[in-house]
C-alpha cells in the first residue's frame, strides 16, 4: 500500500534574483513524498506564475491523484492522467525515485540514461546595474560558462560590464522573452564582439515567428516557446536549441522523449532549472551528458539547501547523492 504526501516549502535566496519580468527574495517549492513498503520517494518542482501555476493549483493537481497514485498508478499512467507542468513533474520524479529506493537501482541505469559524472554548468548573474553585473561576474571569473540575465534596458552595456569582470568565461544571455526581432538585429554585431556563445529565448513565446529565415550568426534557444515533444514542430528554422526543463516536461520521464524527439529533429540540447533546491536538480542532472549546455545552478542562489546538497565545485556540478535522490 502507497501513501502520498505533498506540501509546499519556502526557500530564502541569498539576496534578490531578478529577471526580465520579475525579483523574488523566496523560492516557494511543492515536495512530493510517495511511501511503499518502507521506501521513500521524493519529487520536488517549482509551480510557475509564467504559466499561470501556483503552490495551491499544483497541490490540488496532487491532492486529485491521490487515489490513483495510492493505488499503484505507473509513470506512463501518470502522463495520460495530468498535464505536463509542475504538478506531474514532482510526482513523476518521487515515482522514479521510489522505484530506485525499492528496487536498489539508480535511476539513470532503470531510464538506460549514461551514468552520472561531474558536468560544466552555468552560474547565472541576475540582472543588477552594469557596475554591480560586473562585480558578481568578477567574484566568479573563475567559472567557466556564465549566464547573463538581461531585459530590454541596456543590455549591451550590461553585457560588457560582465564581459569585463570575466574576460575568459563563455557567456550564454537569456532576455526571458524581453526583446524583439529589431533589438537582435541592432546588437547583433556586439553580441558577437562580446563572445556571446547562445541567446536564450529572446522574443516572447507565441511571436518568435519573426525568427524564420533570420540566420542569425549566434545560437537561438528555445526556453519559454518550448515544453514537450508537442512544442518542436514549431520551432524548426526559428531556434537552434531547446531548453529542456523538468517543470515544464511534467518530469523526468517525458524529457527523456523529449531529449531524444530533440536530437533526432536535429536540435542541440540545453538542460536547465527553475530556481530550486537540490532536490529538483537531481533529476534533471541525469541528462547532463546529453546537452551541449547545463544550466543547473539554482541551488546557488538559495540561502541554504537541503541536507546533503549536490556538491558545486567551481563550475563543476557533482552527481547527486542517491540518498538525496535517485
Amino acid at each position: 500500500m502507497r501513501r502520498l504526501a505533498a506540501r509546499a516549502e519556502s526557500w530564502p535566496i541569498a539576496g534578490t534574483f531578478r529577471i526580465s519580468r520579475s525579483a523574488i527574495t523566496e523560492r516557494t517549492v511543492v515536495v512530493v513524498e510517495i511511501e511503499q513498503d518502507g521506501a521513500h520517494g521524493r519529487g520536488e518542482c517549482v509551480p510557475y506564475p509564467r504559466y499561470d501555476e501556483t503552490s495551491d493549483r499544483t497541490l490540488a493537481e496532487i491532492e486529485g491523484l491521490r487515489g490513483a497514485i495510492e493505488g499503484g498508478l505507473d509513470r506512463a499512467g501518470l502522463g495520460r492522467a495530468l498535464k505536463p507542468g509542475a504538478a506531474r513533474n514532482a510526482l513523476d520524479c518521487a515515482l522514479w525515485d521510489l522505484e530506485a529506493k525499492r528496487t536498489g537501482t539508480p535511476v539513470w541505469r532503470l531510464a538506460g540514461l549514461p551514468a552520472p559524472r561531474p558536468v560544466e554548468t552555468a552560474y547565472t548573474i541576475a540582472i543588477d546595474a552594469p557596475a554591480a553585473m560586473g562585480a558578481k561576474a568578477a567574484a566568479n571569473a573563475h567559472r567557466p560558462l556564465l549566464k547573463v540575465k538581461l531585459d530590454a534596458e541596456a543590455p549591451i552595456e550590461r553585457l560588457r560590464a560582465v564581459r569585463a569582470g570575466s574576460p575568459e568565461a563563455r557567456l550564454v544571455v537569456d532576455p526571458n522573452e524581453s526583446w524583439t526581432v529589431a533589438m537582435l538585429c541592432l546588437h547583433e554585431r556586439a553580441l558577437v564582439e562580446l563572445g556571446v556563445a547562445m541567446i536564450e529565448q529572446p522574443l516572447h513565446a507565441g511571436e518568435d515567428n519573426g525568427l524564420s529565415g533570420l540566420n542569425y550568426p549566434i545560437p537561438l534557444c528555445a526556453d519559454e516557446s518550448f515544453h514537450d515533444r508537442a512544442s518542436l514542430a514549431g520551432l524548426k528554422g526559428r531556434y537552434a536549441m531547446v531548453n529542456i526543463k523538468l517543470d515544464k516536461t511534467g518530469g523526468l520521464t517525458e524529457a527523456i522523449a523529449v531529449a531524444e524527439a530533440a536530437r533526432a529533429a536535429g536540435f542541440e540540447l540545453m538542460v536547465g532549472c527553475m530556481l530550486a533546491t537540490s532536490l529538483a536538480m537531481a533529476p534533471a542532472a541525469l541528462l547532463a551528458p546529453l546537452a551541449a549546455v547545463v544550466d543547473l545552478d539554482g541551488p546557488l542562489m538559495l540561502a541554504r539547501d537541503r541536507d546533503l546538497p549536490i556538491r558545486y565545485v567551481g563550475g563543476t556540478m557533482e552527481p547527486a547523492s542517491p540518498v538525496l535522490w535517485g
